[in-house]
């Protein structure tokens, strides 16, 4: 019988620095998804050129020029999902800034009530809508913050258990909310199948050891910002609108800052109409945002749109309770035209890809990530994708070939931000040097378990 060793290749496998959006990727860190010890900053040749130490990514991390990073240093434990505060960090990891004003929370060993911040998956630094390099929109040093919390509520119409409510908060720079909306309070806008509460009450499990239900959060928030849109008089896009989405009900949605109401919504049902049978069936969808103005595309909403399974309704072959009763089993990027509903750009989509004349692209630049995941737009017109559960970070061009592949040593990757080196002026500026990936076929083991090539007429080891 032969054995087979597995080569774990981690770090850097391919580089084009002519093609590149060359500068600093920022790689979070996260319990229970990373081995590493805080957030890392990484130089395109995969080189290690600063790390945080303990600066936690709630659940990435965000640079701030000049060197200052935000992110949590804590989560409770029982609510991994709720990290107790957000902090703001000097280079040198002083803290300048940090938020623990939200609902508080029980410590499960002690039974003392805690204060937290109970943020999860993202928030946002007055003057950048997204948290991602805009040219000319810097996220401040001090300011106004939008926050993904989360608050919990008895009721008996979704769950026999409390249920964790997310809750978007904006706060002023001395931690006092002055702007928050609901899921909840907002329910019969989302556009879901009437049986959902139903399926929601028969099926949504118990999160953890928390003692509720934690199964309709949002898990991304963002401003619209400038937009043509809005120039153009459509008050959905309004610059202080807010974008969000919640993956287990395959939604995404605008909020107007001022009524609270959804103006605009994408999914979650995709027969709806001609338009949205066209973009097919979105599933379990990450970081739904406007490309903010100044970059390639701007104004059209850029998603990563998982696949594994999500929503509530209807039951469907893979799901007979119709929880989760949507499924796919690839990741793609879009990037749609909110007003007309078009698909204008795609990355790993089977059909369109296809039409366009990408097989090679299919065939060997799958993507595919069930949870987590994002997708920003690079100032060159280049994409740079996370892949969480590889641990993997792309950058793709408009034509869908990977210039920028890294594997991340410390595991899963929440979401990857690249930033311009100017804002870390106290590293001096790195060597480029170009990287061909290694064929796979030819990957092996050395005796001391290095990935080596093989001969290119050795394919098997056999005994």
């Amino acid at each position: 019988m032969s054995e087979y060793s597995r080569a774990s290749i981690t770090g850097l496998v391919r580089y084009d620095p002519e093609r590149c959006f060359n500068g600093y990727t920022l790689i979070p860190t996260h319990p229970g998804a990373s081995t590493a010890r805080g957030a890392a900053l990484y130089d395109m040749n995969g080189r290690l050129v600063h790390r945080w130490e303990g600066m936690l990514g709630c659940f990435d991390n965000k640079l701030l020029p000049g060197g200052d990073i935000l992110g949590t240093t804590a989560f409770m434990p029982g609510y991994w999902l709720d990290a107790m505060n957000l902090v703001q960090q000097d280079w040198d990891g002083v803290p300048r800034w940090s938020y623990a004003k939200g609902e508080s929370l029980r410590d499960l060993q002690s039974g003392e009530m805690v204060p937290s911040a109970r943020l999860h998956h993202d928030f946002q630094r007055e003057g950048n809508p997204t948290g991602y390099y805009v040219p000319g929109m810097e996220a401040r040093r001090s300011g106004i913050t939008l926050l993904n919390s989360t608050r919990t509520l008895q009721l008996p119409e979704l769950s026999r258990l409390p249920v964790a409510d997310s809750q978007l908060k904006q706060i002023d720079e001395n931690g006092n909310c002055f702007w928050s909306w609901s899921v909840i309070d907002h329910w019969d806008q989302l556009g879901v199948a009437s049986c959902a509460k139903a399926v929601h009450f028969q099926c949504a499990p118990e999160f953890g050891s928390a003692g509720y239900v934690k199964s309709t959060y949002c898990n991304n928030v963002n401003w619209l910002g400038p937009n043509r849109w809005y120039d153009a008089g459509d008050e959905r896009f309004h610059p202080a609108n807010i974008i969000s989405d919640i993956r287990n009900l395959n939604v995404s949605f605008i909020i107007d800052h001022r009524s609270g109401d959804i103006v605009w919504r994408l999914g979650p049902d995709f027969e709806a109409d001609k338009k949205l049978q066209d973009i097919g069936q979105i599933v379990g969808q990450h970081h739904v945002h406007m490309i903010p103005r100044g970059l390639p595309g701007e104004g059209n909403i850029l998603l990563f749109d998982n696949g594994g399974q999500a929503g509530l309704g209807a039951p469907s072959p893979c799901a007979p309770d119709g929880y989760y009763n949507a499924t796919r089993a690839f990741s793609r990027i879009l990037e749609i035209d909110p007003t007309t509903m078009e698909v204008v750009w795609s990355y790993n989509d089977r059909r369109r890809n296809h039409q366009n004349n990408y097989e090679a692209t299919l065939t060997k630049n799958l993507l595919f990530s069930p949870y987590c995941s994002g997708a920003d737009r690079l100032p060159n017109g280049n994409t740079l994708i996370s892949e969480f559960l590889w641990g993997r970070v792309i950058e793709v061009t408009p034509e869908g070939e990977i210039v920028w592949e890294f594997v991340n040593p410390g595991g899963r990757v929440f979401r990857a931000h690249r930033y311009p080196y100017s804002w870390c002026d106290r590293l001096p500026r790195p060597r480029e040097v170009p990287v061909t990936p290694l064929p796979n076929y030819r990957l092996r083991l050395n005796e001391k378990g290095e990935p080596v090539l093989a001969p290119e007429d050795d394919f098997f080891v056999q005994e």
